[in-house]
């Protein structure tokens, strides 16, 4: 049995609940979603084989060399029938056994069941069904059934073809033009998904015992004052709510703005069906019916050219010579790309059997949108290829978000400007020019309020009128123990602090709260004063907040974390997450692996420079060993 199955994990869904990290790469008990499922799945096929739309060399590193990887043939995130169009398209042998990668807990003998109900039932597919208990006390058990567990036969890809090509997505419609066959599973639980960070967590196994106390030797002692990272990411983005002013801009002046509505399709598009390639459109019907069948000719009547349609209808044994994006001519369903045809003159060409299905290579009107769809959603950033949608639309003005106003400065004496004389003693102030690239980088309208000494007096003056000027204010320095007391009344008297210190490594010292003078306000993130901490604490905090009060959707706004095989021992100890620079690259097994820059300590900037990522070590995970899988941040796309 195990010889005729081949195995598919769908994960080419948008998948954005989660965040930027797709939900098969998302970290769960020590691997991948994905790499759950496939352990799962593996013993039960001959070969597996994963569909993403995203991604992808992630998803290849997390399921090994052995895997493939492959994309939806269909552009748009069309739905899972896309996925088992491209798993069946794949498939070499006489089925095919479909799972979720958000279901990490499918059942062990499920190829198995569903085969032997395939074979008793003749049927062309067999899908799991489950009785589920409604949350109500009383409620009766329904039946639930599982469309994306299912086993079928790979000569379907034909039916697929045709029902996908009448614009029909839906599985359970598909279904209904097939013999199914039902097989009932006792354990619901098995077939559970998980869709959200919160499902995530909750089944994490429990920790049943703590983490044994470092020595007064290894350094750092535990603090009950730091607060764990996770619980300081979820206070601030309870607090932190979208600037509600919006202005509408001409299209080309929205790049890298934030859409403050969703702009909504006026028109199909494509507004025709039309071509695909260059070649010959021709009626399906007259194609070389069988494999025995001699080839076809068929006499070419016309051209049809892009933004020059051909109008006549095409009689049977007719075709006409098209172009890429021309109007499909009346009459005809398929286009034969240019190298597949066998040209008899300028008034002939001949099709062999097997040169194309009927449908191929045509694509239907609103296609990639339909007129009163959501083209974009609110909360998008709009990079170049948002600016082409938008236009092909017709639509010239967006609305988008009010530029986020912040301002930032340094704290200490011991700071000098670029172009005063270094004393004995005193740094060139980095820290400012750092935080200005990043704040640029956001699309942020940026205050440079320049150096700020250490004292109460300059420090309550600076706040004032940042709170004035700006919708936020991030500060590097002057949050340390050393000189937070002062800090501390100041900001009693100016608004509140949600916290202080973090359980991470580096960026310990870290505030957070609201600046408040008469009127105004503005949030505050307190930043420390060591570069390396001042750029990490900016990307893990300061960063998505700052994302979201501009307004970017909350997926959208998350540092995208994926999974690399560490080639080095890491020492880490638990109770606080730490964030080590790294270098990542691929091997030659097409795996990801990671290697720290080398010495990590908080001022050497130069790490930040050589490094492309970042490898997160969470907070009750202790040393990692050379060949163990980490969580990492690429800095592409996040700088």
């Amino acid at each position: 049995m195990k010889s005729k199955i081949t195995g598919l994990i769908l994960a080419g869904g948008r998948g954005t609940r989660m965040g930027r990290v797709d939900k098969g790469l998302q970290p769960f008990r020590n691997a991948t979603m994905v790499a759950h499922v496939l352990r799962r799945l593996a013993p039960q096929v001959d070969t597996v084989a994963i569909n993403a739309n995203r991604n992808l060399p992630q998803y290849q590193a997390a399921a090994g060399a052995d895997t493939v990887v492959m994309p939806d043939q269909m552009s748009g995130f069309e739905g899972p029938l896309a996925g088992l169009q491209a798993g069946l398209q794949y498939c070499a042998t006489e089925l095919l056994l479909t799972a979720p990668c958000d279901s990490p807990f499918l059942p062990a003998d499920l190829a198995e069941r569903l085969y032997a109900a395939l074979a008793d039932g003749d049927a062309d597919l067999a899908v799991a069904v489950t009785m589920e208990t409604d949350d109500e006390e009383g409620g009766a058990p329904r039946r639930q059934t599982h469309p994306v567990f299912s086993l079928l036969k790979a000569s379907l890809l034909p039916q697929l073809d045709a029902y996908l090509a009448t614009g029909a997505r839906r599985m359970e419609g598909w279904h209904k033009t097939l013999r199914v066959a039902e097989v009932l599973f006792d354990d619901a639980a098995a077939f559970r998904n998980i869709n959200t960070l919160e499902d995530l967590k909750r089944h994490e196994p429990e920790q049943t015992t703590s983490a044994p106390a470092a020595p007064a030797s290894a350094g750092m002692s535990a603090d009950p004052d730091a607060l764990p990272v996770d619980e300081a990411a979820r206070l601030i983005a309870r607090r932190i709510t979208p600037v509600a002013a919006t202005e509408t801009v001409a299209l080309c002046a929205s790049l890298d703005r934030v859409l403050a509505e969703d702009i909504i399709s006026p028109i199909n598009v494509p507004a025709y069906d039309n071509s695909a390639m260059d070649g010959y459109a021709l009626r399906g019907a007259d194609l070389p019916p069988d494999a025995g069948a001699d080839p076809v000719t068929l006499t070419v009547i016309g051209v049809a050219y892009a933004g020059r349609p051909f109008t006549r209808t095409t009689a049977p044994g007719e075709c006409v010579r098209v172009m890429t994006g021309a109007a499909m001519p009346p009459g005809c369903d398929s286009v034969l790309p240019q190298e597949l045809a066998a040209a008899i003159g300028e008034s002939g060409v001949t099709i062999a059997h097997g040169a194309i299905r009927a449908g191929a290579n045509r694509r239907f009107a609103g296609e990639d949108l339909k007129a009163g769809g959501v083209a974009l959603a609110q909360g998008k950033i709009m990079r170049p290829a948002d600016l082409g949608l938008v236009a092909s639309l017709g639509i010239a003005e967006v609305t988008v978000r009010r530029r986020l106003r912040v301002a930032f400065f340094s704290t200490g004496d011991e700071l000098r400007s670029l172009g005063e004389t270094l004393d004995t003693g005193c740094v060139y102030d980095s820290n400012r020019y750092t935080l200005f690239g990043m704040l640029a980088r956001l699309g942020c309208e940026v205050v440079d309020m320049g150096i700020v000494r250490d004292d109460p007096a300059a420090l309550e003056a600076a706040l004032r009128a940042a709170c004035r000027d700006a919708d936020a204010i991030v500060t590097s320095g002057g949050v340390s123990e050393g000189a937070a007391d002062y800090t501390r009344d100041i900001m009693a008297l100016l608004g509140d602090v949600a916290f202080w210190k973090l359980a991470m490594r580096p960026g310990r010292p870290l505030a957070f709260g609201q600046v408040r003078s008469g009127d105004d306000a503005a949030w505050l993130f307190g930043l420390p004063g060591n570069p390396v901490a001042v750029m990490v604490s900016f990307y893990m905090f300061a960063r998505p907040a700052l994302l979201r009060m501009m307004g970017v959707a909350e997926a959208l706004a998350a540092p995208r974390t994926v999974r690399a095989r560490a080639t080095e021992a890491i020492r880490k100890r638990p109770g606080r997450t730490e964030y080590q620079r790294g270098i990542v690259a691929t091997g030659t097994d097409g795996e990801a692996r990671v290697r720290l820059t080398g010495a990590q300590g908080s001022g050497i900037l130069s790490s930040m420079t050589e490094a492309n990522c970042i490898v997160v070590l969470g907070h009750g995970q202790a040393n990692v060993a050379a060949g163990d899988m980490v969580d990492i941040i690429l800095f592409d796309g996040l700088i």
